[in-house]
């Protein structure tokens, strides 16, 4: 089963029905409620998603859907090494930073998916946007 990093942009996407882009975030988080591939979000996504999300809505309405989020997703540790990696690469945003090194330093990752391909050049990693990602994923099906 592939283990993948859902970015920021494509939750986002998902949860503010941001077109043309909210039908494939929909679909990649629908792979993960059935278990097709095993997603993996950070709490620096859970907070910044819960900050977006609160400026429209309650407290009680984005706690529910962070919680059923997070109930089909995993949450990758962001440690100390991942912070002080991300304090010291090459990366231009700080939040990519963070969400690329918990996601090496897991070591079981297999792709970040997100949107903004460019601010991960300097990854490891393999990076996919979501669309590009469920042509591979029905490709091999």
């Amino acid at each position: 089963m592939k283990r993948v990093l859902i970015d920021t942009d494509v939750i986002l996407d998902f949860f503010f029905d941001r077109e043309p882009f909210s039908n494939d975030a929909a679909k990649i988080l629908s792979l993960c409620e059935s278990r097709e591939i095993k997603g993996f979000i950070t709490s620096v996504i859970i907070s910044n998603v819960y900050y977006l999300l609160r400026q429209s809505s309650t407290h009680e309405k984005v706690v529910e859907k962070l919680t059923q989020l997070i109930t089909i997703t995993e949450v990758l540790i962001t440690d100390k090494a991942a912070i002080l990696k991300a304090l010291n690469s090459n990366f231009r945003d700080f939040e990519d930073a963070l969400q690329n090194y918990s996601a090496e330093l897991d070591g079981q990752i297999d792709i970040i998916i997100t949107r903004n391909i460019k601010d991960f050049k300097n990854s490891s990693l393999g990076i996919m946007t979501p669309g590009n990602y469920l042509k591979t994923t029905i490709a091999s099906h």
